[in-house]
């Protein structure tokens, strides 16, 4: 091994300027494993001001304001509406329509009465439990956990998938560009 700082980084703790190859990071003589220096490089796999630590991630997630949970609540759309709007997923909101796709009720097709930044849930209409004095309680689900079918539009969420659009054309026209 070299004893030299990291060719790619200048890093003295990283591993990706100290391999002359991946032979030196063989496990066995069976099997080998197939990693660029720069995969191992630091510089290469990390932002300068973004943790890679657990910890902090989670804490972040946890403790993330409800403007960052909105993002983080997102659910992707159905096939028909991702081909129509060119777009993947958009952050859940009341009085989208959407259909559970995973878990004990799965199938089940209803109106968000209320996403629940605070719990990380949305709440589906028809999707309840009948408690014990016969009133009904209504059971979270997670957002990850459905598909939107039906978009609510006002102006500012057009606004939000136009501009989604716009980014995906552009980005698209001018990879064409580059390739002739």
């Amino acid at each position: 091994m070299k004893t030299s700082s990291c060719s790619i980084c200048e890093g003295p703790m990283c591993l990706g300027g100290k391999l002359d190859g991946w032979d030196e990071l063989r496990m066995d003589d069976t099997r080998a494993v197939d990693i660029s220096p720069s995969a191992l490089c630091s510089a290469a796999r990390y932002e300068r001001y973004v943790s890679g630590s657990r910890r902090k991630a989670r804490k972040a997630h946890f403790a993330a304001p409800s403007s960052i949970r909105r993002k983080i609540m997102s659910a992707p759309l159905s096939k028909e509406l991702r081909g129509k709007h060119n777009t993947r997923s958009l952050p859940i909101r009341k009085d989208d329509e959407v259909r559970i796709t995973r878990g004990t009720y799965k199938g089940r097709e209803g109106k968000v009465t209320q996403v629940y930044r605070k719990k990380w849930v949305i709440h589906v209409d028809r999707v309840h439990r009948d408690k014990s004095n016969g009133a009904t309680a209504p059971i979270g689900v997670n957002p990850s956990k459905v598909v939107i079918i039906n978009i609510k539009l006002d102006k500012d969420r057009r606004a939000i998938l136009d501009r989604k659009d716009r980014k995906k054309n552009s980005t698209t026209s001018e990879d064409v560009e580059m390739v002739e």
